[in-house]
C-alpha cells in the first residue's frame, strides 16, 4: 500500500514564495516517476512538473524558471520550491507517484496567492 502526504501550502503574498513536500510511504522505489499536478477552483488538474528517479525533470510552461522540483530518495520526499508566486497559481497541489504505471495520489496542500 502506498500512501502520500503532501504538506508546506498556504497563503502567501504575489512575488513569495514556498516549498511543498510530500512524503510517499509503502512500496515505491527510487525509479518511480514522482510529481505534482494542482487544480484550480473551476478548472481541470493540470500536470505542473515531473521527476524521474535520476532526476530528469519537467515543467509545465506556466511554471518554467519559477518552479523547481527535487527528490531525496533515501526519505521518499518530492519536493516543489515555488518563487514569484502568482494570484494564477492559486490551486490545490497533489503530488503522485507512478509505480509501474500505477499512480498513487496524496489529498492535496492548498495554495494561496492573494494580496
Amino acid at each position: 500500500q502506498v500512501r502520500l502526504v503532501e504538506s508546506g501550502g498556504g497563503l502567501v503574498q504575489p512575488g513569495g514564495s514556498l516549498r511543498l513536500s510530500c512524503v510517499a510511504s509503502g512500496h515505491i522505489f527510487s525509479i518511480n516517476p514522482m510529481g505534482w499536478y494542482r487544480q484550480a477552483p473551476g478548472k481541470e488538474r493540470e500536470l505542473v512538473a515531473t521527476i524521474t528517479g535520476v532526476g530528469s525533470t519537467t515543467y509545465a510552461d506556466s511554471v518554467k524558471g519559477r518552479f523547481t522540483i527535487s527528490r531525496d530518495n533515501a526519505k521518499k520526499t518530492v519536493y516543489l520550491q515555488m518563487n514569484g508566486l502568482k494570484v494564477e497559481d492559486t490551486a490545490l497541489y497533489y503530488c503522485y507517484v507512478d509505480r509501474f504505471e500505477t499512480y498513487y495520489w496524496g489529498e492535496g496542500t492548498l495554495v494561496t496567492v492573494s494580496s
